[in-house]
This record gives structure tokens, sequence and C-alpha cells, in this order.
């Protein structure tokens, strides 16, 4: 399984938004759909015909994970760890030890100023990574 850079950061972006995002092993193509079990209620008919597709060839394909609210949860507390500005990075670690953690983590970011772009590189990168460690499991996998 060979994915170019630009690949591997769509992938990432994708299963940020909370798509599912599968690689056809034949092709090389990359499907994206709506993740149902999120998006509840969402209309699935404009994603019909990529959802037949892959279920009728689900051997072909290959599905990223999403990360767990756990691993997410950690990447917060990693970049909470890594900023410089004490008083932002107490508020960050507070905002995760209450209720709602990241709903308060995301309003203390939003409210950061240049923080809140640092937050976003941070956690695209940790999403590229994540979908490069699935890619080195699978190729792994394959070659066993």
């Amino acid at each position: 399984m060979k994915l170019t850079e630009k690949q591997i950061e769509e992938i990432a972006d994708n299963l940020d938004c909370g798509m599912r995002c599968f690689y056809n092993l034949k092709t090389g193509e990359i499907k994206t759909l709506l993740n149902f079990d999120s998006w509840i209620g969402a209309d699935e008919e404009p994603w019909g015909e990529e959802a037949k597709e892959i279920d009728d060839n689900w051997d072909d394909y290959f599905e990223f994970d999403g990360l767990e609210s756990h691993d997410s949860f950690r990447i917060m507390a990693d970049f909470a760890e890594s900023i410089g500005d004490a008083k932002l990075q107490n508020k960050l670690i507070n905002a995760l030890n209450r209720p709602k953690p990241f709903q308060n983590f995301k309003w203390q970011i939003d409210n950061s100023g240049e923080y809140r772009q640092q937050w976003f590189d941070f956690k695209k990168m940790r999403y590229i990574q994540w979908v490069k460690e699935q890619i080195d499991f699978k190729n792994l996998d394959l070659n066993e």
C-alpha cells in the first residue's frame, strides 16, 4: 500500500472531520463516506453509490480507523503540555480536567489567539502520524 503525502493528508483531514476513508488495494483510489454512526439522521442517498461499491468489493478495500475519544483526549493533553505559555497551559489542563473536556478545551483554544492555529497544526500532524501508522501496520500484514 503506497500513498502519497497528499493522499495521507487528505485521509487525515477527512478522518478529523468524522468521515470514513477507504483505500482500494488494487487501484490505489481513495473513497470517503459520511460516517452515519456519527451523523444520525443524515441523508444516505448521496453516498449510496460509493457505499455500494465498497460493500460489493469489501475485500479490495482497507478502511482507515478514526481516532477514539481517548486518543483525541491524549492529543489535546499532549498539546497542552507542549506549549510555552504557562497561563494558557494551565487553562487547557484545567479544561481537560473538568466535565465536558472537549467542549471546554475547544472554548479555550478558540479564545487563545495565535495558539489556535498552532493547535490545528499540532492536531493535523498527529492525525497524519495516525494514518501513517495504519499504513505501516497494513503493509506488514500484506507482506506476511
